[in-house]
């Protein structure tokens, strides 16, 4: 909940405007030996430590005042679910170019032990372009053969739901997607359902922009927020094969502990409604994802 005006009058925010104060004087070592003696991340741009300190001390604050009783700075979902699809594509795409998802991965973080606690990845037999070209081969690393032995979109999305069925999530447990940047969802997954004539799934109608989480929270320019520079600003080197889709939601899913770990509340920010990508603004009531059903046939 947003705290009223009244809440702000509670000492506990002088001290912490006190303390924000303090390490915004201090210089790129100072902050590292002051993480290092909380045994915090020490790695990492300015900017990055200034606000890992900031959380930090807020978060003690709060804690040992009555404020936290309506301040919870936990994450409201148990899990997180990162997305990275890999779809067709040629070196130079024509405008009215239909993208279809070749690789569907998924890594489930959970974010009490703030950890990759399982992932998940198939392969998708493209219908419309089934050869894949050279540049698409080259940029994904998926071959021509593995595409063929996959199974199409509608089937593949069915296993989705049987995997996040299986793990209770929108039943038992409350949870959202998350991915990097607007397209999977709102250009990839759209085009899809309408490739393979199905409706859009609702447990991805709302998701986690990590672009935008990341800028909001680091305070960094939307033109900093690559994959490759947001993981640089960290002090993180990318692990695994660029543009295979399970490594990247990997790396990631990496990002999202870090941001956790450094006191961001990762929340819903975008939507889908009627087939265009609209923001979900803070001040909106946190939901989790619905549980996933099974694909529907558009009539």
């Amino acid at each position: 909940s947003v705290p009223s005006k009244s809440d702000f009058s509670d000492p506990v925010y002088k001290e912490i405007a006190v303390a924000n104060g303090h390490i915004n004087r201090m210089n790129k070592d100072e902050l590292r030996t002051k993480l290092a003696e909380l045994k915090l991340e020490t790695r990492g741009v300015k900017d990055v430590l200034k606000k890992r300190l900031k959380s930090y001390y807020k978060k003690q604050k709060l804690m040992q005042s009555v404020v936290a009783e309506n301040n919870s700075t936990d994450t409201y979902y148990d899990y997180i679910c990162v997305v990275d699809f890999e779809a067709t594509c040629e070196e130079s795409n024509p405008p009215d170019y239909l993208h279809e998802i070749i690789e569907f991965p998924m890594v489930l973080i959970n974010t009490r032990t703030l950890e990759m606690e399982d992932t998940f990845q198939a392969y998708v037999k493209p219908e419309i372009h089934p050869d894949l070209s050279d540049f698409c081969v080259q940029l994904t690393g998926i071959t021509q053969e593995t595409v063929d032995k996959a199974d199409t979109f509608p089937d593949v999305l069915q296993k989705v739901v049987v995997w996040l069925q299986e793990r209770e999530l929108g039943t038992k447990y409350k949870y959202a997607v998350l991915t990097d940047g607007s397209w999977d969802m709102s250009k990839f997954l759209n085009i899809q359902c309408r490739v393979s004539q199905i409706r859009y799934p609702q447990f991805a109608k709302k998701w986690i922009n990590i672009r935008k989480s990341y800028g909001n929270f680091y305070k960094v320019p939307r033109t900093q927020t690559k994959l490759s520079s947001m993981l640089e600003k960290l002090g993180m080197k990318y692990e695994g094969r660029p543009h295979s889709g399970l490594d990247d939601s990997r790396n990631i899913a990496r990002i999202a502990l870090r941001m956790l770990q450094d006191g961001c509340q990762l929340r819903v920010n975008e939507r889908m409604h009627a087939g265009q990508l609209m923001s979900v603004p803070s001040s909106t009531p946190m939901e989790g994802a619905p549980a996933p059903c099974p694909p529907r046939y558009r009539n």
